[in-house]
């Protein structure tokens, strides 16, 4: 049995094309079901629903065999564990792509408050990501851990700013908030169990290969 983990959503939606090249349907909507293990049509491939931040815990640990899961999430994880090349990372599935970003009040004066050297308060769930960003620039501030919700801490002057993940800047735009800086770019990754991929090697490297033709003829058609 191959167990995947997936987070529902964004990620879910945008791999069931990659499964379907794979010869893989989920048999059930995460939406419409409350199952938490899902079957597909290959009675040797499960899905497991997890939250996205705990999919590379649950890869690393055997919990599943393989994952997706954003760079985002990666980075911090390996930043929170020390965990540095314990996931096989063999591809990335340019899905569910965004970008890391600073973001502040449209009326906040980020560029001369920068340049003042001020003491600012940022508010994020990436707390590893944002204090290398803000180190590499030499910048002095004071991280607060927020787990949702993020555009509120400015709005309510618990933060000067925010890092997070910004797509189409919509959610921003609505919050009267402006993306002032991008830290990096963020896509889905598949992430593997090194022990899984030695006692089940012929499995998983056929579903791993054909997520790559996948990613790669996608890739084509959108040149």
């Amino acid at each position: 049995m191959i167990t995947l983990a997936l987070s529902k959503g964004r990620i879910f939606d945008d791999t069931l094309p990659l499964l379907r090249a794979a010869g893989i349907e989920v048999t059930e909507d995460p939406e419409r079901s409350r199952k938490l293990i899902l079957a597909t049509t290959r009675p040797d491939v499960r899905v497991v629903l997890v939250r996205a931040s705990d999919v590379p815990t649950y890869v690393r640990r055997g919990g599943a065999d393989i994952g997706v899961a954003g760079l985002d999430v990666l980075l911090e994880d390996e930043a929170e564990n020390d965990a540095a090349g314990s996931l096989y990372k063999p591809l990335d599935l340019q899905i569910a792509r965004c970008r890391l970003s600073v973001a502040t009040r449209a009326d906040f004066d980020w560029a001369g408050t920068v340049r003042q050297g001020a003491r600012l308060a940022v508010a994020t769930k990436y707390t590893h990501l944002a204090r290398q960003h803000f180190a590499a620039k030499g910048m002095h501030v004071d991280l607060i851990k927020l787990y949702g919700s993020m555009e509120l801490a400015p709005l309510t002057g618990l933060a000067d700013a925010i890092v997070d993940l910004v797509s189409t800047g919509s959610t921003l735009k609505a919050n009267q908030l402006v993306e002032v800086e991008k830290i990096m770019d963020i896509s889905s990754r598949l992430v593997v169990n090194p022990a899984s991929l030695k006692l089940k090697r012929e499995p998983l490297r056929q579903l791993i290969d054909a997520f790559e033709s996948a990613v790669t003829a996608a890739v084509g058609a959108q040149a």
